[in-house]
């Protein structure tokens, strides 16, 4: 039984339990992007079957009126918010002033109409790991989010997210509003967005690795030092957690989702050259940010409060990963419209 946010620790995650969520209609912002796609999945899996995707040229969540329109029409019992503005640090980079506005704006606009909806019976929010403080202990305990200032490239990103961690205290304690506010560690697997301008690590350097060696290159080129470390979850694992909290959690205090397992850039960058078959050798290009030193999380909290672990092995995550670009390449090569809202592509700065 779960009390006051704590759950049995001898209890198992109820893979054979009706979800609570069946038969309630949902919302997923963000629903046909890169996580979006696998909570819809997860859902349909756990017996949901009234499930909308709003895309943005229907509803604009920045802007409120929209926003407002989108409860009336669609009529959610439980919202899923993943959309966001999101990209890697050279997006981040390049636009901080939108990546906090729309950010900020998505969310504060949600919290606000779904409270005045009055039919709205959960709000869950994906938050970031970029919110923590860029020289937070490690592993990353959710105790730390306010000890310091985030890494400066993740910055307007993060804090717009940590807004909505706010938010959601500030809603329950005001009117009794239940929501939760998770925060995934950075995400990886099929799907993913492999646009070099975008995208972060792990599909950049796959990207690079394999055009490298099909153009028989013994270099590629890689940001930073590669001494950052990184904690990398599986996007299918993330977005079972995602629903198990939907389903298992009811307390305004954050909650990290993460597999646990902290890598190098630099041990990272071997194991994509091993998976793709690229035998060259990497140049760090040091001019280049290497971004948060470390992030590595203490997930003790969601399996305490929830029930959730990671379960994808890391190299056999990453072998699917590859495989899957390597038959969707001629699609994913094509330019994508950066950093567009409403696209949940990847949680993390790099």
């Amino acid at each position: 039984m779960e009390r006051d946010g704590q759950l049995d620790a001898n209890r198992a995650e109820p893979e054979a339990e009706p979800s609570p969520l069946a038969g309630k209609r949902v919302l997923v912002t963000g629903g046909s992007g890169f996580l979006g796609s696998y909570v819809v999945e997860r859902l349909r899996a756990r017996g949901v079957t009234d499930i909308f995707v709003p895309r943005r040229r229907d509803y604009d969540l920045v802007d409120r009126p929209a926003c407002r329109r989108l409860l009336e029409e669609r009529g959610p019992q439980v919202v899923f918010h993943l959309a966001a503005r999101v990209g890697g640090i050279g997006a981040n980079r390049e636009q901080p002033g939108a990546f906090l506005f729309d950010n900020a704006m998505m969310g504060l606009n949600l919290f606000e109409e779904c409270r005045l909806s009055g039919q709205v019976e959960k709000l869950v929010v994906a938050g970031t790991i970029c919110a923590y403080p860029k020289f937070a202990p490690v592993p990353f305990r959710e105790e730390d989010l306010w000890n310091g200032y985030p890494e400066e490239t993740n910055a307007p990103y993060g804090i717009a997210k940590k807004v909505l961690l706010v938010s959601s205290e500030a809603y329950r304690a005001q009117y009794g509003f239940s929501s939760i506010v998770l925060f995934p560690v950075n995400l990886y697997g099929p799907r993913d967005n492999f646009d070099l301008q975008t995208s972060h690590v792990i599909p950049a350097m796959i990207r690079k690795c394999i055009e490298a060696r099909d153009r028989g290159e013994d270099t590629v080129t890689l940001w930073g030092d590669g001494t950052p470390t990184r904690e990398f979850l599986y996007a299918e694992d993330a977005a079972r957690g995602l629903v198990l909290g939907a389903e298992r959690y009811d307390s305004s205090e954050p909650v990290n989702l993460g597999s646990g397992q902290e890598i190098s850039i630099r041990d990272l960058a071997g194991q994509i050259a091993a998976a793709t078959g690229f035998g060259g050798r990497f140049v760090w290009d040091t001019s280049r940010p290497n971004g948060q030193p470390r992030r590595s999380l203490d997930t003790t909290r969601a399996r305490q409060r929830f029930g959730f672990e990671a379960r994808m092995p890391f190299p056999e995550g990453l072998a699917r990963t590859v495989a899957w670009y390597e038959q969707h390449r001629q699609h994913e090569q094509q330019p994508r419209q950066a950093t567009q809202p409403q696209q949940l592509k990847k949680e993390g700065g790099s």
